[in-house]
């Protein structure tokens, strides 16, 4: 066989493999109707076509009724030459619907399995050991998650093996900014390795209006989930800002993105079969739907919740004010644990409806950061700031250490800007700067010691070359 017959027979078995891996991977999704854009499951079996093109029976049906009553006359339109009007052609047609919008589609006979097994669920002691490793103080938010987590996947592990049937544990957290809420979800997903989405209530809408649908929150997750419908119905969703939703007060305009969002997520927080559109965040014509079972997915909803504070106090000083049993009007003015004191009336006060509260059971407060909580922040967790950078120089052979006087300087200025733990990188990008700049320029250079004077104006830090004293940069 000559050299060229060999050449020929290798593309060709190149291609074979190619097609062998293409039809490989399509078999892991489901067909989606090329008209209706509705996945398999939905439509029962499909028509395929060329060029990749499958169409649902009732479709099809249509297409026939349409030419047979003579409402279509595909003989007269080809001939046709109507201006701005193309006749697509089969090969002209899309050959693939993208990835991103394809449902992957159960394997015969596979049963449907917990993500998580019943024997393998971690304690709420532990679940609550892990997030210790990474978010300082908030012990009684920490120790709350980790009871609602470990019931809520037992409740999913178990299924319905008798008729008392567990309720879902969703819950609301209530913090000031920068306080953990986001960094708690998220720590709390990885440590479980469940699908987890995060979005934020600011663009939901009711539909029909610009922004997002209310059913994109559940489309979110069922991208974070690869697509995979099972898996996505035992992942949990985090809606970040959630007071934004709150009810407007004495206002004549219709309120699409405050009263009527909490009642189009009642039935999402309850549980029920939803359609959401798969890859992208609204649905239309041309993005293809399916259908997820919300009964099983972990809702955690948080919020700032602003001047709710005000509406505590508010309550707490309404009783009588005279005589020996009244309370004093300044009394909870310089209380910082208020919002730990929340009830559902203040909720409602500022302006969530009843219904939705009721399907968020479990409300926990998280607490503001104190100057020393800051400063554990800064050196204690697994991925402190201080330890990244220290991390960043170690790459340049040259140790990097904080003085005790340099992290109360900089808890000090983070307390000023008021914006929780967000505030210490930027103190601490802004300082680092200038030596991050200039350490690269110097191999002679081994430790960087930064010192209270340094972060506050009077100083530099401490240089110290390799093998010899410190030295102070003015």
């Amino acid at each position: 066989m000559s050299s060229q017959d060999n050449h020929e027979n290798d593309i060709e078995k190149a291609e074979n493999g190619q097609v062998e891996e293409t039809k490989n991977h399509d078999d892991e999704y489901e067909k989606i109707c090329f008209v209706c854009r509705r996945p398999e499951t939905v439509t029962g079996k499909m028509i395929d076509l060329p060029n990749g093109i499958s169409i649902c029976s009732d479709c099809m049906q249509k297409s026939f009724d349409a030419m047979m009553s003579g409402q279509i006359d595909y003989s007269q339109l080809m001939n046709m030459n109507i201006p701005g009007v193309q006749i697509l052609n089969m090969t002209d047609m899309e050959k693939n619907i993208p990835k991103k919008q394809k449902v992957k589609k159960k394997k015969e006979g596979e049963e449907k399995k917990p993500l998580i097994d019943i024997r393998n669920i971690p304690a709420p002691h532990k679940i609550k050991g892990k997030l210790d490793e990474y978010v300082v103080g908030q012990e009684y938010a920490k120790k709350a998650m980790s009871v609602a987590v470990y019931n809520h996947y037992k409740r999913v592990a178990t299924g319905t093996m008798d008729e008392i049937e567990i309720e879902k544990s969703n819950m609301l957290m209530i913090g000031p900014t920068g306080s953990g809420k986001t960094y708690l979800v998220k720590t709390l997903a990885r440590l479980l390795d469940v699908p987890l989405a995060i979005t934020d209530a600011t663009s939901l809408t009711e539909a029909g209006y610009i922004g997002d649908d209310i059913e994109s929150v559940v489309s979110k997750l069922l991208a974070a989930a690869g697509n995979d419908v099972e898996k996505a119905e035992q992942g949990i969703i985090f809606i970040d800002e959630i007071d934004k939703i709150a009810k407007k007060k004495n206002t004549n305009q219709r309120d699409v993105s405050g009263e009527s969002v909490q009642q189009g997520m009642l039935k999402l927080l309850e549980g029920s079969e939803v359609e959401v559109p798969v890859g992208a965040n609204s649905k239309n014509a041309m993005v293809p739907l399916t259908t997820v079972n919300t009964k099983n997915i972990l809702f955690i909803c948080g919020g700032a919740f602003p001047d709710l504070d005000m509406i505590i106090k508010e309550r707490l000083t309404k009783q009588s004010s005279i005589g020996f049993g009244a309370e004093l009007k300044d009394r909870y003015d310089h209380d910082k644990t208020i919002l730990e004191k929340v009830a559902t009336e203040d909720l409602r006060s500022f302006g969530m409806i009843p219904e939705f509260l009721g399907r968020l059971p479990i409300v926990f407060t998280l607490r503001g950061l104190s100057e020393e909580m800051l400063i554990k922040i800064l050196k204690e967790p697994k991925n402190a700031i201080l330890k990244q950078y220290q991390k960043l120089l170690a790459l340049d052979e040259v140790k990097l250490e904080f003085d005790d006087g340099a992290l109360s300087a900089i808890a000090k200025k983070a307390m000023k800007k008021d914006t929780g733990a967000r505030a210490l990188r930027a103190i601490i990008e802004e300082f680092m700067l200038d030596i991050m700049y200039e350490i690269p320029k110097d191999d002679s250079i081994g430790q960087v010691t930064i010192t209270r004077e340094y972060i506050e104006g009077t100083g530099g830090p401490l240089i110290m070359l390799r093998g010899q004293e410190p030295a102070r940069i003015e």
